[in-house]
C-alpha cells in the first residue's frame, strides 16, 4: 500500500452528559479529509481508546470508515497490546469489525520490554495471522523500548509490515539512517508533531500528527511543499506549524486539541476521560491564537 502524506489520529468528541458524540465526530471527519488529509487513524491514542467501551470503538471505526470510504481516503485502526497471543486475536477480529480498514497502527509491546528479538518475533507473529497490513508504532518512551536501524529494518523486511510511525522524541541518528536508505515498501511516518518539518526534509513519508486536526490544509501544504522541493515555503511554514505543534503539547494529549476544537465550534466539548483533565484556559488560548495567526 502507499502510505504517503498527512494523517490524523481522530479525537473521540464527548457530549455535555459524557457520551460519544458521533455526530460531531462524523463531521469533523469529514472535515479533516476534505481539507487534504491522506487518512485517519481511529482508535489511536488520541482517540483515548482505553477510556473507550467496546461498543464505542465499533462507534468510531464505523465512522470514520464511512468518511474515508466517502473521500477515497485510508483507514487506520489502531490496536495494540503486550502479549503477542491476544493482540493477534484483536487483530483478527479487528479485520472482520473494520473490512474496509488499509491497516492496523501496532504499539510494539509495552512495559514488558522483551528486547529487540522479541519484538521482532512478536510483529513477525502478528503479521502471519493478521487480515491487515500492520503499522509499527515505535515510541520508546511509552513502551520502554529503543530499537536499533538493524530491529526496525528486520521489521520491515516482515511480509504484511507496511511501515512505521516514528516516535521516539526527535530526529535521531536512527531516523537518519532509516531514511537515508529507506527499505522498499516500507514508509516512515513521523508522529512526532513538532519534528515534521525537519522529518519530511530528509525524506519521511508524512505524519500521523494529532496537532494537524487544527490546521489540517497548512500541514498538507507543508507536506505539498517539500514534495515539490519549495524550500523556501516550506521552511517557514514548518516553523510556523512547529510552533502550533509545541503548543498543542502543552498538557497531556489530546486536551489541548480538544480545547482549541470546542472554542472554533467544532465539537460540543472540550472534555477527556479520566486519567486525563481538560487542558487549562491559558494553553488553549495559546494554541488558538497560533491557529488563528497562520490566515496572516
Amino acid at each position: 500500500m502507499d502510505l504517503k502524506g498527512i494523517y490524523v489520529p481522530l479525537i473521540t468528541p464527548f457530549a455535555a452528559d459524557g457520551t460519544v458524540c458521533l455526530d460531531s465526530l462524523r463531521k469533523l471527519a469529514g472535515e479533516l479529509l476534505e481539507a487534504g488529509a491522506a487518512g485517519l487513524v481511529a482508535l489511536g491514542t488520541t482517540g483515548e481508546p482505553a477510556a473507550l467501551t467496546a461498543d464505542e470503538r465499533q462507534a468510531v471505526i464505523d465512522v470514520a470508515a464511512d468518511a474515508c470510504a466517502a473521500f477515497g481516503a485510508q483507514l487506520i485502526v489502531g490496536a495494540s497490546g503486550g502479549d503477542t497471543r491476544a493482540t493477534a486475536e484483536a487483530l483478527v477480529a479487528l479485520g472482520a469489525r473494520a473490512p474496509r480498514a488499509a491497516a492496523a497502527l501496532v504499539t510494539a509491546p509495552a512495559f514488558v520490554r522483551p528486547g529487540e528479538a522479541g519484538t521482532v518475533a512478536h510483529f513477525r507473529a502478528l503479521a502471519a495471522a493478521s487480515p491487515l497490513p500492520l503499522i509499527v508504532y515505535h515510541i520508546p518512551y511509552r513502551t520502554g523500548q529503543q530499537l536499533s536501524t538493524a530491529a526496525l529494518r528486520e521489521l520491515a523486511a516482515i511480509d504484511g509490515v507496511v511501515g512505521v510511525k516514528y516516535a521516539t522524541g526527535g530526529l535521531d541518528q536512527t531516523a537518519a539512517e532509516l531514511l537515508a536508505d529507506t527499505p522498499e515498501g516500507f514508509a516512515v511516518l513521523t508522529g512526532e508533531d513538532v519534528y515534521l518539518a525537519p522529518m519530511l526534509a530528509v525524506g519521511a513519508a508524512g505524519g500521523i500528527l494529532a496537532s494537524a486536526h487544527l490546521a489540517t490544509a497548512r500541514f498538507v501544504e507543508l507536506d505539498a511543499a517539500w514534495r515539490a522541493g519549495e524550500v523556501g515555503r516550506a521552511r517557514d511554514l514548518g516553523h510556523r506549524l512547529t510552533a502550533l505543534a509545541l503548543a498543542a503539547f502543552t498538557a497531556p494529549n489530546p486536551s489541548v486539541t480538544k480545547g482549541v476544537l470546542h472554542a472554533q465550534g467544532r465539537i460540543p466539548t472540550p472534555d477527556v476521560r479520566l486519567p486525563l483533565l481538560p487542558a487549562g484556559r491559558a494553553e488553549v488560548d495559546a494554541a488558538l491564537a497560533l491557529v488563528n495567526g497562520l490566515d496572516h
